[in-house]
């Protein structure tokens, strides 16, 4: 485990040292979605950081720790029904004292076991699905707010409706005009 999480810390220092290196090098660095995007990718909320949305942040990390706080208790659930699944389908009553108590009952039934157990072991697929899913929506934020940095919301723009005709179609409407400066 200490060998996997070094090999991360390794690869994560790795990916930092060019994008620091092409960042200081570029004027418009923070505005840079590829930047947002491989930032977002290797630690969730560096993107939103990036973009300057440090508020997104903590709405980042509850999702993702809510998920993964999820998965930690449906694993320990999956692996205590299991075991007492094991312990109530084997031939041997003496252990029957053994099997926890949410699923020990006196007729000690197998089935209701097995039932739960299962239920359980889809909320840990569900658990890993929106973790993933999670995580690929702060990458898509962080994208779309790198994109839309230069977007052009001064007071300059303006709407007009007017009312029109369109001779070709003999109709009558409402026309939008956009004026942009």
């Amino acid at each position: 485990m200490k060998c996997v999480l070094f090999i991360l810390l390794a690869l994560l220092f790795v990916a930092i040292l060019p994008v620091k290196s092409f960042a200081q090098k570029d004027s418009a660095y923070s505005y840079n979605p590829r930047i947002a995007i491989i930032r977002s990718a290797i630690i969730p909320g560096w993107g939103q950081i990036t973009n300057k949305k440090i508020w997104k942040v903590p709405l980042v990390y509850g999702a993702l720790g809510t998920t993964a706080y999820l998965f930690t208790r449906n694993i320990r659930q999956f692996n205590e029904a299991s075991e007492a699944y094991r312990l109530a389908i084997d031939a041997d009553p003496t252990n029957d004292e053994q099997i926890k108590q949410p699923y020990y009952s006196v007729k000690n039934q197998p089935e209701r076991i097995r039932n739960f157990r299962n239920a359980v072991r889809q909320n840990v697929d569900y658990c890993v699905l929106f973790f993933v899913a999670f995580w690929g929506l702060n990458v898509v934020d962080a994208a779309v707010d790198a994109h839309l940095k230069t977007f052009d919301v001064s007071n300059k723009l303006s709407i007009q409706v007017n009312a029109g005709s369109s001779p070709l179609a003999k109709t009558t409407g409402v026309n939008f005009v956009l004026k942009i400066k």
